[in-house]
């Protein structure tokens, strides 16, 4: 009888050639990070219920995956328990640990477990999977790996120019072409204040978050769901059709909310960080969306997030600043800021405008074919002597016939073919071939190397 073997929707499997080009992506990544001193981490899959929940807004605690308790998960809890109480009530008794939502909360959980051994500030990065209860559909999985750097400790606005630099050197190395939206927390408090709905700014950017997706229209219908006023949503359309240069818009939105204390704030952080990254000479352009509002709870400050200007996917990369992410765990006042990189969601950018490299997909360069006993021991030490130069190269492992170990190197993308037969034994060498051209040549083992290593 047939079994219906499947995955879950939402996850994936990848293949060899797959794995290769997201090894090159998390290879770029992780270098750019070292280069710029991060130093690596890793955390649990696994987070206690409560270390999640209440950190990413109501929507963001819909979609944590949660873990049933070991045993008998319904252990004091009753029927009337079950039909009297809320799922989220239920949930809470019934789990308690969950899969990781991101990488942030959890590193904030560290950071404040650890703070006698770490140095502040702390710089780190972190390459690991995340989970989310979300409707798969393009660009969106339920699985799926972040490339997360932060530094935590330090209020200075350096640090947020420093993520931009990092943004642009992965994407440049990566040849994506990006544009970097870049806005802030507090001009959004601002103009939730303008508007006379200080009360709504969770409201206001969680709606706001999705124009990309669903436009401004249905923006403003889900904000009058939400009890905004006709008034207060007329008095925000000026600011979601604002244009112009970077400038242009900061002068205009410090017109509208330069009154408020927080507006100003935000207005200024703003203003400095433009201000120093005229200094630098960047490839991307980094452009100020009013928009913009990321719909995590803890962001306090500036928000980034950076999309492919030549292929239609979501954001590729996000993050900003959040004041007190620790002091939820007990270690108050201790600003951080971090950006995070889509590692699948670049994966299909790129496999979508051909961007890997021809030889991404190459894992060994040299192949050894295999005539019998005699001759496979003889292709054994030159291959041990090819390794140890740190060429990877195999041996085919049965003494098949040639066409099939020929096909073999054809389906692995293996550039070069050595055989070492009766007559090459005799006079120490092989027959190397280049599966690209065709062309045959006799070599020793060093003439190999020699050849390969250019």
């Amino acid at each position: 009888m047939a079994v219906n073997v499947s995955i879950p929707k939402g996850t994936r499997d990848f293949s060899p050639a797959e794995m290769i080009r997201r090894k090159y992506i998390f290879q770029t990544v992780e270098d750019v990070f070292r280069l710029y001193g991060y130093l690596p981490i890793e955390t649990p899959a696994m987070e206690n219920l409560s270390t999640l929940t209440g950190k990413y807004g109501e929507e963001g605690d819909r979609l944590i995956f949660k873990i049933l308790n070991s045993g008998n998960y319904l252990e004091g809890i009753s029927v009337e328990d079950i039909q009297n109480s809320s799922t989220a009530k239920l949930a809470a008794r019934m789990c308690e640990k969950a899969l990781r939502y991101d990488l942030t909360v959890p590193f904030a959980r560290y950071v404040v477990q650890n703070r006698n051994e770490i140095a502040f500030p702390f710089k780190r990065y972190q390459i690991q999977p995340v989970w989310r209860a979300d409707r798969p559909q393009k660009g969106r999985y339920r699985e799926f790996y972040q490339c997360d750097v932060d530094v935590i400790g330090s209020n200075s606005l350096l640090n947020e120019v420093e993520l931009i630099q990092i943004i642009d050197a992965v994407f440049q190395q990566l040849g994506l072409n990006i544009t970097i939206k870049l806005n802030n927390r507090k001009i959004l408090s601002g103009i939730a204040e303008v508007i006379g709905a200080p009360d709504k700014i969770i409201d206001i950017t969680i709606a706001i978050d999705k124009i990309d997706k669903i436009g401004i229209e249905k923006v403003n219908q889900e904000l009058e769901s939400k009890g905004l006023t006709q008034a207060a949503i007329e008095k925000l359309q000026p600011i979601l059709y604002l244009s112009g240069s970077n400038e242009e818009k900061t002068e205009k939105i410090s017109g509208i909310i330069g009154g408020t204390d927080i507006g100003q704030k935000g207005i200024a952080e703003l203003s400095s960080i433009f201000d120093f990254l005229k200094n630098i000479r960047l490839k991307t352009s980094v452009e100020l969306d009013l928009t913009l509002a990321r719909g995590l709870n803890y962001y306090t400050g500036a928000i980034f997030e950076v999309k492919a200007n030549d292929v239609a996917m979501g954001s590729i990369c996000g993050g900003g600043r959040y004041d007190d992410l620790t002091g939820i765990f007990g270690l108050p006042d201790v600003s951080g800021v971090g950006v995070s990189f889509g590692a699948d969601r670049i994966c299909d950018v790129m496999n979508e405008l051909k961007l890997f490299p021809e030889n991404a997909e190459i894992s060994t360069q040299l192949l050894f074919t295999n005539h019998g006993e005699a001759e496979m021991i003889y292709a054994l030490k030159a291959l041990a002597e090819i390794r140890r130069a740190g060429i990877s190269s195999e041996l085919y492992p049965d003494n098949a016939k040639l066409k099939k170990q020929f096909s073999y190197a054809d389906a692995r993308k293996i550039p070069y073919v050595a055989s070492g037969g009766s007559t090459e034994m005799q006079e120490d060498c092989f027959t190397l071939k280049n599966m690209q051209t065709g062309a045959m040549e006799k070599k020793s083992s060093q003439e190999i190397i020699a050849q390969l290593k250019k």
